[in-house]
């Protein structure tokens, strides 16, 4: 009882943040007002009580990424336009979205991530001129999809917070090259090395690089790992404090399965699959690791899936 009083009493405490009326918008837009502030620390201590109150996690996600414009005409001028020109792609991998997840397959239908993932698709074919880097589908945007159209209570909101932190949060994780990726698996390295040289030599020993175990995890930050529940909980903390702390999350998996791993003779049977995850011991383990890496290589991890010049 105790338990579900505290959870409506955190409840309450996430609600009186967000009624608080916005600072105003003559801030820069790179500023953290109060209100943010305040529910990223909250984030961490306390968690979002979605049990106790469903519509805290949809409303606080579209904060965290600043969607503000939710222009139902313009989502549906994307739809209408039907098919994209690379449907098939989207067809080959929508199917097995979270296909062993139950509670997501009776929310979120097929057809739903496909309507989504064809507008994107057209949203960018419109503003190619416009950007730096273009976007098309690729392999991996299915499953990041797929805990926007859970969450928010709409379409229309999950297509504008899906296109929003594929576009700003981790553009370069969608290139066709997914050379985002393909960073923060050689970083996945170089942090586990510092962390724990000792897990580090005993894989390596083995030939197991993070690109050979951990490609699925860094690629979906984590989504590929069930429980769903368990991977809202993280993504609450990773749109809350940046998505390169995922590298430190599946690092953060490795250290709770490190006594397993290390006495293995075959450790990739056990990394083919991780255990369930547990967002909260992960939380946990991720943020003490950014104590133990040198600044130069935070930063690098910082800047790793968006920053274009971090060559």
């Amino acid at each position: 009882m105790a338990s579900s009083q505290s959870a409506a009493a955190t409840a309450h405490s996430f609600n009186k943040i967000l009624s608080q009326p916005k600072a105003s918008k003559s801030k820069r837009s790179g500023d953290i007002d109060d209100g943010t502030k305040k529910l990223r620390r909250m984030i961490l201590v306390e968690g979002i009580p979605s049990a106790a109150d469903p519509t805290l996690r949809p409303r606080i996600w579209k904060i965290l990424l600043r969607v503000e414009d939710l222009s139902a005409a313009t989502f549906l001028q994307y739809v209408s336009r039907g098919p994209c020109e690379v449907r098939e792609k989207i067809r080959n991998d929508t199917f097995r979205t979270l296909a062993t997840d139950r509670g997501f397959k009776e929310r979120v239908r097929e057809d739903m991530l496909v309507r989504l993932l064809d507008a994107f698709v057209w949203r960018n074919h419109d503003r190619q001129e416009t950007q730096q880097l273009g976007f098309t589908y690729v392999q991996g945007m299915n499953v990041l999809a797929a805990p926007f159209l859970y969450t928010m209570p709409s379409e229309l909101e999950a297509f504008f917070c899906f296109a929003k932190f594929i576009e700003e949060s981790c553009p370069l994780y969608v290139q066709p090259t997914l050379e985002g990726v393909h960073r923060g698996l050689k970083l996945l390295d170089r942090c586990l090395k510092i962390v724990d040289p000792e897990l580090f030599a005993h894989l390596r020993m083995k030939n197991l690089s993070a690109e050979i175990y951990a490609f699925p995890s860094v690629l979906t930050l984590c989504a590929c790992t069930p429980p769903l529940d368990q991977v809202l909980q993280l993504w609450d903390f990773l749109l809350a404090f940046g998505v390169h702390l995922n590298v430190l999350c599946v690092i953060a998996q490795l250290l709770l399965m490190r006594d397993e791993v290390m006495s293995s003779s075959s450790p990739m049977r056990l990394l083919r699959t991780f255990p369930p995850l547990e967002a909260l011991p992960v939380i946990g383990i991720a943020v003490t690791l950014v104590r133990d890496l040198p600044a130069d290589l935070y930063d690098e991890l910082v800047r790793h899936p968006y920053d274009i010049q971090n060559q």
